[in-house]
């Protein structure tokens, strides 16, 4: 097989998950193809929840700003009793956010509109997905994967170094790959639409028939639209009316109001739920990635938030093995984002399960601030800590300050597609290429002034804190410990 590599890397799949490796790829520098067999954008607001963790990653990507616009944030809920009296709470449990913690309000943007933030930033770093251009079958040598490929201008043949499926629950790349989808049908079949409709205000999102999956309907208004999201259990055999006129006809049977119209239907699905998880996440040279390697049902807004932090996972890895780290590393997204996934698919079968009964509420446990990798290879200490925070972590924020007088933020210091190494009143180590180092106290470039740095991550005199390019710690070493930090280096390609 020669080198002559037409691209890096091909990502199979334009969704949020192919989004998120494409732009992480095009800022480092990585060649590739995304391409989606769909002629247009996916026009539904399916994956509408963008949790905590995936802002600091959106954050980082430099969307965030743009992503708030576009949307915002979730409006109260009212249940409303079978006699129409209603109560208004808050669709989550939040606490205030903190200079570790900035971001603890989940935000509403429909999957439309995400999207399309998503190929605005990709077409600033000078690529495009190819929609209308298919997977049709795909072969792995030891060096290379030879794809072929239906373009509107015909079949291609192109070689890559790797191949990501991101292409959905039905993943072709899955099913050629033979990876087991172990799982469950969970029984319960539901429809989801985005219509245009007259009756309900935009200031809440309303609810009916709470705990009883023969009435229960929701009316959400779609925050940075004029549409509503219209949402409920529907029976599990027969033909669902998905027009405005059937919409309507099942809206008022539901809420027991005949003021409600749907005016039109912009998109509309029904689907049965399942749970159900790749048996493999890499196969050779191929990489699943999203709803390709996990389905579950929507409750708890973990979809989308989980395909992005897998395909936030994997970006950095493939480019440090396009540039010479050891190809093990690579075993090491499999094995941190699996048991994430199993973690997620339990949660959000618990959530339909309180669905079902009337009592879901989402706390803490739906933000992804949690997730960590401390069982991971690439999670280090030396000597191990006792402490606040762990090899294996996500890094906190905190508000530091630059010895030339300006406010900081940690997480300014790790935005980008570097490694970041934080010492903390030691000698600084070499700089490298991948690699921004910064050290607190004396000769150094940052003063934790108020002292968030050191109560948050609970450092001691000569302490080393790596932080991974996804922003979780990789390695904490204590002085005199600098020969694993440099083994642990190698081992990542810096």
């Amino acid at each position: 097989m020669t080198n002559n590599f037409d691209a890096d890397v091909l990502i199979c799949g334009a969704g949020a998950a192919g989004l998120t490796l494409a732009i992480d790829l095009a800022r480092r520098g990585v060649s590739f193809r995304l391409i989606e067999k769909l002629d247009d954008p996916f026009r539904g607001s399916r994956g509408k929840g963008i949790q905590p963790r995936t802002q600091e990653i959106f954050e980082d990507l430099g969307i965030l700003d743009r992503i708030v616009a576009a949307g915002g944030y979730y409006p109260m809920q009212r249940e409303y009793a079978v006699d129409g009296s209603f109560t208004d709470s808050n669709v989550f449990e939040v606490e205030p956010a903190t200079s570790a913690e900035p971001y603890h309000l989940p935000l509403m943007v429909p999957q439309f509109l995400t999207e399309r933030v998503m190929r605005d930033r990709l077409a600033e770093l000078g690529h495009r997905p190819e929609f209308g251009c298919e997977l049709l079958g795909f072969e792995q040598e030891d060096e290379a994967v030879t794809a072929r490929l239906a373009t509107k201008a015909g079949e291609e043949t192109i070689h890559v170094r790797w191949l990501v499926g991101a292409d959905g629950g039905r993943s072709f790349v899955r099913h050629a790959l033979d990876v087991g989808f172990p799982g469950k049908t969970l029984g319960v079949r539901a429809l989801v639409a985005d219509v245009t409709l007259s009756g309900f205000s935009r200031d809440v999102w309303h609810r009916f028939g709470e705990g009883d999956m023969g009435r229960q309907i929701s009316v959400c208004p779609l925050a940075g639209t004029d549409l509503f999201q219209l949402q409920g259990p529907i029976p599990l055999e027969g033909d669902i009316d998905l027009t405005a006129n059937g919409l309507t006809a099942l809206l008022r049977g539901r809420t027991g109001r005949d003021d409600l119209l749907v005016h039109a239907v912009s998109w509309a699905s029904a689907f049965s739920m399942n749970a159900r998880l790749a048996d493999r996440y890499r196969v050779g040279r191929v990489f699943l990635v999203g709803d390709a390697a996990h389905i579950h049902p929507p409750t708890g807004g973990q979809g989308l938030n989980t395909s992005v932090q897998d395909a936030y996972n994997l970006g950095w890895k493939l480019a440090a093995a396009i540039r010479g780290a050891p190809v093990d590393l690579l075993d090491t997204y499999e094995a941190e984002r699996r048991p994430v996934a199993q973690a997620m698919l339990g949660l959000a079968t618990d959530l339909l399960d309180a669905m079902k009964r009337g009592v879901m509420r989402r706390g803490r446990s739906v933000q992804q601030l949690d997730i960590g990798y401390p069982l991971s290879p690439l999670a280090v200490e030396s000597p191990e800590r006792q402490g606040e925070v762990f090899a294996g972590d996500r890094a906190p924020d905190a508000l530091i300050r630059g010895t030339a007088g300006q406010q900081h933020r940690l997480f300014d210091l790790f935005k980008g597609s570097h490694w970041t190494l934080l010492t903390h009143e030691a000698a600084p180590i070499s700089a490298r290429p991948g690699l921004h180092v910064h050290t607190f106290g004396e000769r150094g470039d940052l003063i934790d002034e108020a002292g968030q740095f050191h109560a948050t991550y609970g450092v001691a005199t000569g302490d080393r804190v790596l932080v991974r390019p996804d922003g979780y710690i990789g390695a904490i070493v204590s002085a005199g410990q600098d020969a694993v930090l440099e083994t642990y280096m190698a081992n990542v390609g810096l």
